[in-house]
C-alpha cells in the first residue's frame, strides 16, 4: 500500500513539474517574441470624425495663405466663396474663431507656344558623259520639287490653385482640398477656384450630417 501510494506521489510530482515547465517556455516565448501591431483608427473613422466636427463650427477665420503676391487676392476670393456658402460666420478676430483656414494659393498668367513645321522636298538628278577621238557629249537632268509649311501659335493662358485646410483651436485639421481651375465660361481662375473649394465643403456638410443622422 505504501508502495502505491508512494508511487502515486510520484506521479504527481512529475506532471507538476511538466505544467510549469511547459509554463515557463511558454513565458520564454511571449518574452522573447516581438509585440503584435496595434492597429490605430482606420481612415474612414478619422475621415467621420473629421466631417462630424465640422458641424460644430459656427465662426471661422481665413488665415494669410501663402504661394505669392497673389495669394492675398486668393485669400479674399476665398473668403467671399465662403460667405456666399452661408455654412457659418466668417470672422476677422482670430480669438473668436472655432477653426482656423490655412494654406496656400497661385494665380499664373503664362504663355503656352506651339509650333509645328510639315515639309515635302524630292530631287533628282541625272547625268551622262562619253568622249572618244576628241568627241565629247554631256548630258544633265534635274527635277526638284520642295513644299514647306510651318505653323506658330501662342496663347495667352490663365490657371489658378489653392490648397486649404481646417484646424481646430487644438491644432486638430479637420478638412482639407485642392482645387485647381484654368478659368470658367463666367469666372475667371482664381474665383473659380473659390467656388469649387466652396462647394467642396458644402458636400462635406451635407455628408457630415447624413452621418449624424
Amino acid at each position: 500500500m505504501k508502495i502505491a501510494v508512494a508511487f502515486a506521489l510520484c506521479l504527481a510530482g512529475a506532471f507538476a513539474l511538466r505544467g510549469q515547465s511547459a509554463l515557463g517556455g511558454a513565458s520564454r516565448a511571449d518574452a522573447g517574441s516581438p509585440a503584435l501591431p496595434v492597429l490605430g483608427a482606420s481612415a474612414l473613422s478619422i475621415e467621420e470624425t473629421g466631417l462630424r466636427q465640422l458641424l460644430t463650427l459656427k465662426r471661422v477665420f481665413v488665415d494669410r495663405l501663402t504661394g505669392g503676391e497673389t495669394a492675398a487676392q486668393m485669400r479674399d476670393i476665398i473668403i467671399g466663396s465662403l460667405v456666399e456658402s452661408k455654412l457659418f460666420i466668417l470672422t476677422e478676430n482670430l480669438e473668436k474663431a472655432d477653426a482656423v483656414l490655412r494654406g496656400a494659393a497661385e494665380d499664373l498668367v503664362f504663355s503656352d507656344t506651339h509650333s509645328s513645321s510639315d515639309g515635302i522636298t524630292a530631287r533628282m538628278n541625272m547625268g551622262t558623259s562619253k568622249g572618244a577621238s576628241g568627241f565629247r557629249a554631256d548630258q544633265t537632268g534635274g527635277l526638284g520639287i520642295g513644299e514647306n509649311e510651318s505653323d506658330h501659335s501662342t496663347q495667352r493662358r490663365h490657371e489658378a490653385i489653392a490648397t486649404v485646410r481646417l484646424s481646430t483651436k487644438d491644432g486638430d485639421v479637420i478638412w482639407s482640398t485642392t482645387q485647381e481651375s484654368l478659368g470658367a465660361k463666367y469666372h475667371g481662375a482664381s474665383a473659380d477656384v473659390a467656388d469649387k473649394i466652396a462647394a467642396k465643403l458644402k458636400d462635406d456638410f451635407e455628408r457630415a450630417k447624413k452621418i449624424a443622422h
